[in-house]
């Protein structure tokens, strides 16, 4: 039995790599403190920011936040207790409910993205022209064929 070659990653793909994973991290542990802030944990965060755009069916909450419907709805329940989250029939199918941030809950999502400085302040530091560089990268690396519509 042959055994395949894996081809060698090159050392600026490496670092590229690296320096992906060092922001990603910084990001998260930013996000967990700026929710404790607001006494939220991470993913109640992450959800109510996602409400805070629009109003969602929790199957596609679960979906968004890649996580079981049961977990959402146990988010939901929290949110909900503390007045940041309602829960309302949804217009186009009345089986569905749907959940939506409250006016509070918006208010609240929007200080929570205030105090994201880590995602805000080094992109501040780069031109625009350097900004939506990055943007079409980071798109064309997301694609699910790896290439830019």
């Amino acid at each position: 039995m042959a055994t395949q070659k894996r081809p060698r990653i090159d050392p600026l793909t490496l670092e590229v790599v690296e320096l992906i994973g060092t922001v990603v991290a910084r990001y998260h542990d930013e996000y967990e403190d700026a929710a404790a802030e607001h006494a939220l944990t991470g993913a109640q965060a992450r959800l109510l920011g996602l409400l805070s755009l629009e109003p969602l069916p929790m199957r596609r909450l679960a979906q968004k936040l890649r996580c079981e419907p049961s977990n959402v709805t146990g988010i939901v329940d929290r949110l909900e207790a503390r007045g940041l989250v309602e829960r309302r029939p949804d217009p186009a199918d009345r089986r569905v409910k749907l959940a939506a941030a409250t006016a509070e809950g918006r208010t609240v999502a929007e200080g929570l993205r205030d105090s994201l400085r880590f995602a805000r302040e080094p992109l501040a530091g780069l031109s625009d022209a350097e900004r939506l560089a990055l943007r079409d990268l980071l798109v064309r690396m997301l694609a699910p064929d790896g290439a830019a519509d």
